[in-house]
C-alpha cells in the first residue's frame, strides 16, 4: 500500500484559521436507528405501564367441577322459581286474558246439543261436560270432557265436536242392557261388559234374569253360550250363578220351570247336548223338576215338577213320569 503524503490533504476555507463561513455549520448527521419489529413497538409501554392480566390455569377435573356447580346452581334457582308458582300464575293469567278476549270476539258457548241420549239424565251430562252458556268455547278441554262423560256408568263412548263460533255438539253411546241382575234383593241392569247401568228397570222386565254373586259380570259369557242354541235360549227365564263357578238355568217359568244344572268345565258342550236331547226326545218339555248335567257321561233327572192349576188332570189320567236316573246334589 502507498503511504499518504502532504499532497493528499485538502484544506477547505472553513478549516483555515481566522476564516469563518457565512453559513452556520451543519450539525452532524445522527445515524439512523434500525426499525424495531412491530411486536417490540406494540409491547413497548406508552405513558404508564399496563396492568398485568391474571390467568387461571385449571385442570380438567377443576373445570368439570366448576361446570357442575354452575349447573346445580341454575337448576336450584329454576326449581325455586317454579315452586313459588310465579310462572304458573303468569301463564294462567295470560291464558285467561286471551280466552276472555276470544269470548268478547264472539267465540263463546251459546248452544249445546246432544245426540244419542235415552236414559242418562241431562243434568249429569251437563255436569260432566263442564261447559256453561257464555263460557269461552276455546277454553273447553275436549279430551278431559270426553273422559268425564265416559266415566258415567251409563255411557259407553262419547264424542264432542266444537262447532265455531259458539256451538258444542255431543254424540253419546249409552250402554245397552242385556240382562237383569238380582243380588241381595236388588235388581239392576247390566250390559255385555258386565257394567251396571244405574236407573230404573222399567221397560226391561223381560230381559233374562241372572242371580247371584258375580252373575252380572259374567252375563256376556252366559248370553254368548245361550245364543248358540237360539230355540232353547228363548225358554231361559233365569240363570243363577252358583259359587261364582257355574250356572243353573231355569226354563219356561221362574217359579215352576225345570232347573238345568250345567257343569263348571265346558258348559257349552252340556248346553249343546241338552238342545240335541230336546230336539230328539223333548226332554226339557217333560214334567221334570231338575236336569243335572254336571257329570259329562251321566244325565240325572228329578221328576215331580208341579203343573199349573189350569193344566192339572186327575191323577189316574196323568201319564207316569219317566223314571229318575239319579238324584243330583245341591252345591
Amino acid at each position: 500500500m502507498r503511504r499518504m503524503s502532504a499532497a493528499d490533504i485538502v484544506i477547505t476555507p472553513d478549516d483555515r484559521p481566522g476564516v469563518r463561513s457565512s453559513e452556520p455549520p451543519r450539525p452532524p448527521k445522527t445515524p439512523r436507528q434500525p426499525k424495531q419489529p412491530k411486536q417490540t413497538r406494540a409491547a413497548a409501554p406508552r405513558g404508564r405501564r399496563r396492568a398485568q392480566r391474571f390467568r387461571f390455569d385449571l385442570t380438567p377435573v377443576q373445570k368439570f367441577a366448576a361446570i357442575g356447580v354452575a349447573a346445580t346452581a341454575l337448576f336450584v334457582a329454576s326449581a325455586s322459581v317454579w315452586q313459588s308458582g310465579v310462572l304458573q300464575r303468569t301463564w294462567r293469567d295470560t291464558g285467561e286474558s286471551v280466552l276472555h278476549l276470544t269470548a268478547l270476539a264472539g267465540f263463546r258457548t251459546t248452544e249445546i246439543t246432544v245426540a244419542g241420549r235415552r236414559r242418562i239424565p241431562t243434568d249429569q251430562i251437563v255436569t260432566a261436560l263442564g261447559a256453561r252458556h257464555g263460557d269461552p268455547i276455546l277454553g273447553l278441554d275436549i279430551a278431559a270432557a270426553r273422559d268425564r262423560l265416559e266415566a258415567l256408568p251409563g255411557i259407553r263412548a262419547a264424542v264432542i265436536e266444537r262447532r265455531l263460533p259458539g256451538s258444542l255438539h255431543l254424540v253419546i253411546v249409552e250402554r245397552e242392557p242385556v240382562a237383569l241382575w238380582q243380588y241381595e234383593g236388588t235388581y239392576t241392569l247390566v250390559d255385555r261388559d258386565g257394567k251396571v247401568i244405574p236407573g230404573s228397570i222399567e221397560g226391561f222386565e223381560d230381559l233374562p234374569l241372572v242371580v247371584g254373586e258375580g252373575a252380572g259380570a259374567r252375563a256376556d259369557e252366559l248370553l254368548t253360550m245361550l245364543s248358540s242354541e237360539p230355540d232353547l235360549a228363548v225358554r231361559v227365564k233365569a240363570a243363577t250363578r252358583v259359587g261364582n263357578r257355574r250356572w243353573n238355568l231355569t226354563l219356561d217359568d221362574i217359579r215352576t220351570g225345570v232347573e238345568v244344572r250345567l257343569p263348571e268345565i265346558e258348559p257349552e258342550a252340556a248346553w249343546s247336548r241338552l238342545a240335541e236331547l230336546e230336539r230328539s226326545k223333548g226332554l226339557a218339555s217333560r214334567p221334570l223338576a231338575m236336569i243335572d248335567m254336571r257329570v259329562p257321561d251321566r244325565l240325572v233327572l228329578r221328576p215331580g215338577r208341579d203343573l199349573p192349576q189350569s193344566a192339572e188332570r186327575p191323577p189316574q189320567a196323568s201319564p207316569p213320569p219317566p223314571p229318575a236316573l239319579g238324584l243330583g246334589k245341591e252345591d
